[in-house]
């Protein structure tokens, strides 16, 4: 069978290009009713934590009078606002103190095989990111969006001690391991 014969307008740059993986986490759904003259109308707010579990997460919120054309809307969303966050070793370099709107997030480092010990919003948050190992506590308002929001706020003060070094010109010294001490 001979091949398609291609558009003018497309180039060979245009083939389609797979999306990136990402999992998307379902954190809330909302549901408001609106009282008319025939009686309630529904409509509906999705709150979704989009990851690619290697460091980048975004959040997303989205409005629709379906369930799902609300959680298509925060998907869409989440994906655009990804940010970037340093991982250490499936775990954050130090503890750190997110904060936004009434929501207050306290994040701490953990050793190998402790897990997600976090709840709700924060461990979907987490484990979008791809942290295997943190210690979490909510502190303030049980508002599912702040605490989201306070849980990235948190993540995005991260930084690694490489990076630290660099931003006051200092040079990062390798420790050597004590495997290699000599007995006499």
């Amino acid at each position: 069978m001979p091949p398609k014969p291609r558009d003018k307008k497309q180039s060979r740059n245009d083939t389609p290009r797979e999306p990136k993986e990402t999992t998307e986490k379902v954190v809330f759904i909302n549901r408001c009713a609106k009282v008319v003259k025939g009686g309630r109308r529904f409509s509906f707010s999705a709150l979704i934590v989009c990851g690619d579990q290697k460091g980048k997460v975004g959040v997303g919120f989205g409005k629709a009078n379906e369930v799902s054309e609300a959680i298509r809307k925060a998907t869409d969303a989440s994906k655009k606002r990804m940010v970037k966050i340093a991982v250490q070793q499936n775990t954050i370099p130090h503890m750190v103190i997110g904060e936004f709107g009434g929501g207050r997030v306290l994040l701490r480092p953990a050793s190998p095989g402790t897990g997600v010990i976090a709840g709700g919003g924060v461990r979907a948050v987490l484990e979008a990111v791809g942290i295997r190992d943190v210690l979490a506590k909510s502190l303030g308002s049980s508002n599912h969006a702040n605490v989201v929001h306070a849980t990235i706020a948190a993540l995005e003060q991260l930084r690694l001690k490489e990076d630290v070094f660099r931003l006051r010109g200092k040079v990062l010294r390798k420790s050597q391991p004590a495997a290699e001490a000599v007995v006499a």
